[in-house]
């Protein structure tokens, strides 16, 4: 059944970083981008960008690592959130996560995470290429060709440096 989703175009991505402040702004009313739950990794090697944020996983192992049920998901969006009430600080959310995108916020002392501002998601509205969009989706099949060309190319970076040319 397809769902609203964020659908990540890294071969679109310029690092221009709206996409980060647009997020801090929405979560924090402040533009502070070490706030945002959305990232722009930089490959300095093949020069490109690719933003990131929370996939909704199916099997969410931050909701199953939480002792006290914080995260649930929203009825309305599918998004995992964080219910700051219920949130203990621990961070074992953020241990389990495989992606590094539930973040723990010093301040709060609470975790924190996408929650696809609630169905209109600050990101893809601020995104001047639409590297990153809200649409309708059967799977997040994105990363499959983004990793296809991320091995290819290691393997080619790793035959040159084998080769020593």
């Amino acid at each position: 059944m397809p769902k609203r989703t964020l659908r990540i175009h890294p071969e679109r991505c310029t690092g221009c970083l709206q996409c980060e402040l647009a997020c801090s702004w929405v979560q924090t009313g402040s533009f502070q981008p070490s706030r945002s739950v959305i990232r722009v990794h930089v490959f300095d090697e093949q020069a490109s960008y690719a933003p990131y944020t929370c996939f909704q996983c199916g099997e969410a192992w931050c909701m199953s690592a939480c002792p006290v049920n914080a995260i649930a998901i929203d009825r309305a969006t599918g998004a995992k959130v964080v219910r700051e009430s219920t949130c203990v600080g621990c961070a074992l959310c953020t241990i389990a996560c495989p992606f590094g995108t539930i973040f723990w916020d010093p301040g709060t002392h609470k975790a924190f995470k996408c929650n696809l501002c609630g169905g209109d998601p600050a990101c893809a509205k601020a995104c001047p290429t639409a590297a990153i969009t809200y649409e309708e989706q059967e799977s997040p099949a994105w990363l499959e060709p983004w990793a296809g060309m991320v091995t290819e190319r290691l393997l080619v970076a790793r035959q040159v440096a084998a080769t020593g040319a």
